[in-house]
Order: structure tokens, then C-alpha cells, then sequence
């Protein structure tokens, strides 16, 4: 394949790439939907203005579908979860067997925060006077009710609406917003053959940003930083390969692994070097893949991790796997802030504001596995604070150097943005694709 990339070839080489792969690739990698050619700037003010913030409260986050918690957080009757976004805090609960509600998480009484800790109840009693309601919703008990004659039988919580996708419980404060089947819309159909509701969370680790909610998302949506942030994959990493795709609310890149990026020039990788890059092999470790003789890293990582998947899903499923379902990373974005990957990728992404600040925000990063048999116990969340560094969560394995060279940047852009040296921020036309159908909705969210 050639090592050239021209703009009239967008997803070109990646769909000629899949010509070649050693199996029957699923149809969902032959989509191909351009965002098209539109020059994007967006004002400075999205990621530094704290009005700019509050306009997103009160448009986009009190009304947007948005991913809560996983359904397996909260497996038995009266388990529940704290969710917490911009100020705003939702007690999500398994009211029964097969029902999850969400409430608002204060006391009708004197607004005291219902549940602070997640955990399990019969009921839901604030501790300030001991006022209860019960996992439906509806109230319980009133101490010395006689002094409250204004209280009647309809003094419920106020729900949040609920509904479930992939495993994910989703909430939306709107309670006449359309159904969440009409947000994730076509999704699920690219889901279809990794179905996530079949994984277990196996690394659930968070940290807390020193940056917008939006720019630390931004980082994870594009291939086009590696070559100065991660130059250490560019051996066995197709970046300026990568295939963008918009799909109305989300979107997709498609970057393939064991294809040396064209940004290396001045060196001929070996296909051992290809694949060492890719698995973060060091001189003083051993081969963790071995490339054999006359054949390519792109084949030895397949089969590789073909024979790892015959654990989880059985060997003939394991071995049906395409080359490109195995080795590349293929990204989602649903607006506004979920990142499933696809395939058997396992990572998830989710970010969204610290508290109610404009320029704190939290990174969350899944890993949901396959499994075989019982379903193995979901992963506790493993916080990290603002100076805490990403390789004290040693689950993630290697990660932890990507997501520290990730992270270096952003507060540096923030500090940059808020200088006020600039008033827009432009976007690359297609390696920026992601980002581009991110802000559009946005816009046609907050109007600004």
C-alpha cells in the first residue's frame, strides 16, 4: 500500500487495507459517511466563559440524554449510585427486580442530599430529620406528620427519566424529551455483533483535569497529535490512515494498527519494530509479540490476539475475527460525551465537568471485557485526584503512559485559552471530524 495521503483519498486506504484482510470483515467497517468540506472556527468562550457554561446547564445538560452509571452497578433491589453533573446531583436506584428509576437527590423537606454514598437501602431517609421515601418514589414516612398538614400522599421524589443502552443506564432531567432509542438511533445498529450489555467492567479509573470538559474530550477524538504526543507508536500506527465518520450525533474514527504511520520517512521500521511499538516494548524487556519469518506485524498481532480471545468468546468465534475487528481502533462518539469503542477494543471513554466549574472537568476510562460462564464481579471506580498521576492506576496497564502523554497537554491549553491571545479555535476539515460534529451539536443544543 502506498505510504501517500492526499485529501481526495479520505478512508481510501483504510477501506484498501480491509481488501486485504485475512477474513470476512463486517460490514459496519464499509460505511463510509463524510461530515463534509465546511471550514469550522468556534469561539474561545466555549471552553473559558463561565456564562458560556451556565448556557450549558441549562440547554444542553438539563435536557441531553447522558450516560449515568453501568446497569450491573446496581444489580440488586435498593442498590444505588450517585450521578453528578454540573451542581446537579441524581440518585439512580433499582426499585425492582427489573426496574432502575432515577430521582432527584434531595429531601423534599428542607433540600438536604438524600444519599451522599452509594450503596443499598430499603428506602431512601434523609438524615437530617428522618423523612423517607420509598424506592418508588413515593413518600414513606414523615415524622410527626400532624405538623405537616401541607403533606399529602403526592409528595413524591421528582424523577429523572431512565432508560438502558449497551449495559448503560442513561438519564434525562427533561421529562419530555424524546426516548433515548431516538439519541442513540443508528448506534445501536453498529453495535449490533459486540453487544456491550454481554461485558463486564473489568478497570473503571477516573481523574479529575485541569481543563473544559469539551478540550479534554477533544484529545481522544482525532488520530492527527499522535505524531508529536505519542511518537513512540508511529512504527506500527496508521494515524494519517485513520477513517472519519459522522453519523448525525456521532461519530467515528477507524485507525488501523500494524501499518507504519506516513509521517515516518526517514526510517524503514522492521515489522518486528512495527509491532514492538504498538505493544510498548522497551529494549530491556523481551518480544511480547513475535513476528515470524515472512510474515507481517499486522498478521502476528492478529493472530496474537485472536488466540487471547478464544478464553472469552470461544475459539471459533475467536478465530472468525477479522484482522481489522482485532488489531484497530475503532472510536465512537455519542453526543455529548460517551466513547465506546467497537469491536473488541474494551475501552470506554465518558468526560464532563468537575462540580459546576467551567474549567475542572472529569476523564473516566472503562474497560469492559467478554466474558465466558458467571459473570465476573464489575471493577470499583479508582479516583484519581487533579496531582495524582495516571500510572498510580496500574489496571490500566499501558495506558497509563498514552493517557499521561495525553493529559500533559491540556491544562496548557486551557492557560492558553484563557490568556485571551485568541478568540476562535479552528478545526481540521477531516482528521478533526469528530470534533467538528461535536460542536455542531453542541450548537444546535445551546444556540451559541
Amino acid at each position: 500500500m502506498s505510504q501517500t495521503l492526499d485529501e481526495t483519498t479520505r478512508g481510501a486506504r483504510y477501506q484498501e487495507l480491509l481488501d486485504h484482510d485475512s477474513r470476512s470483515v463486517p460490514d459496519v467497517y464499509r460505511l463510509q459517511s463524510a461530515m463534509g468540506d465546511e471550514a469550522m472556527k468556534v469561539p474561545v468562550r466555549r471552553y473559558t466563559d463561565p456564562e458560556y457554561h451556565k448556557l450549558e446547564v441549562e440547554k444542553l445538560w438539563k435536557h441531553v440524554w447522558q450516560m449515568a452509571c453501568r446497569e450491573a452497578q446496581i444489580p440488586v433491589v435498593g442498590d444505588h449510585i450517585n450521578y453528578q453533573i454540573a451542581g446537579m446531583d441524581i440518585l439512580v436506584v433499582r426499585s425492582e427486580e427489573h426496574t432502575i428509576r432515577a430521582y432527584r437527590n434531595i429531601c423534599l423537606h428542607r433540600g438536604r442530599v438524600l444519599k451522599e454514598f452509594d450503596g443499598r437501602d430499603e428506602e431512601l431517609r434523609c438524615a437530617f430529620h428522618g423523612i423517607a421515601w420509598n424506592l418508588d418514589g413515593t413518600i414513606k414516612h414523615v415524622p410527626c406528620k400532624w405538623d405537616f398538614p401541607q403533606v399529602g400522599e403526592e409528595w413524591s421524589l421528582p424523577e429523572v427519566k431512565v432508560d438502558t443502552w449497551g449495559g448503560f443506564v442513561f438519564v434525562n432531567l427533561d421529562l419530555d424529551a424524546p426516548p433515548l432509542a431516538e439519541h442513540v438511533g443508528a448506534l445501536d445498529d453498529h453495535f449490533s455483533a459486540w453487544p456491550l450489555e454481554e461485558r463486564f467492567t473489568q478497570v473503571h479509573v477516573g481523574k479529575i483535569l485541569r481543563c473544559n470538559w469539551k478540550l479534554a474530550q477533544e484529545a481522544f477524538m482525532e488520530s492527527f497529535h499522535v505524531v508529536a504526543t505519542h511518537p513512540q507508536l508511529l512504527a506500527g500506527m496508521g494515524d494519517t490512515i485513520t477513517q472519519y465518520d459522522a453519523f448525525g450525533n456521532f461519530a467515528r474514527g477507524i485507525t488501523p494498527n500494524g501499518v507504519t504511520s506516513t509521517h515516518v520517512r526517514n526510517w524503514v521500521p522492521t515489522e518486528q519494530d512495527m509491532i514492538d511499538a504498538l505493544t510498548d516494548r522497551t529494549l530491556d524487556i523481551p518480544i511480547i509479540v513475535e513476528v515470524p519469518e515472512g510474515s507481517t506485524s499486522r498478521a502476528a498481532l492478529a493472530d496474537f490476539r485472536r488466540k487471547g480471545m478464544e478464553a472469552v468468546v470461544g475459539v471459533e468465534k475467536a478465530q472468525a475475527l477479522s484482522d481489522a475487528e482485532v488489531c484497530d481502533s475503532l472510536v465512537y462518539t455519542l453526543f455529548p460525551n460517551l466513547h465506546p469503542w467497537g469491536s473488541y477494543n474494551r475501552l470506554v471513554y465518558r468526560f464532563r465537568p468537575y462540580g459546576n466549574h467551567h474549567n475542572l472537568c472529569i476523564m473516566e476510562c472503562m474497560v469492559l471485557s467478554p466474558f465466558l460462564g458467571n459473570r465476573p464481579p464489575d471493577a470499583q471506580l479508582h479516583m484519581l485526584g487533579v496531582d495524582d498521576d495516571w500510572t498510580e492506576a496500574t489496571e490500566l496497564g499501558l495506558l497509563t503512559r498514552v493517557f499521561n502523554q495525553d493529559v500533559y497537554n491540556l491544562p496548557r491549553v486551557q492557560e492558553g485559552l484563557e490568556s485571551g491571545a485568541i478568540d476562535e479555535v479552528i478545526f481540521a476539515r477531516y482528521q478533526e471530524t469528530k470534533i467538528r460534529m461535536a460542536h455542531a451539536e453542541l450548537e444546535r443544543w445551546v444556540g451559541e
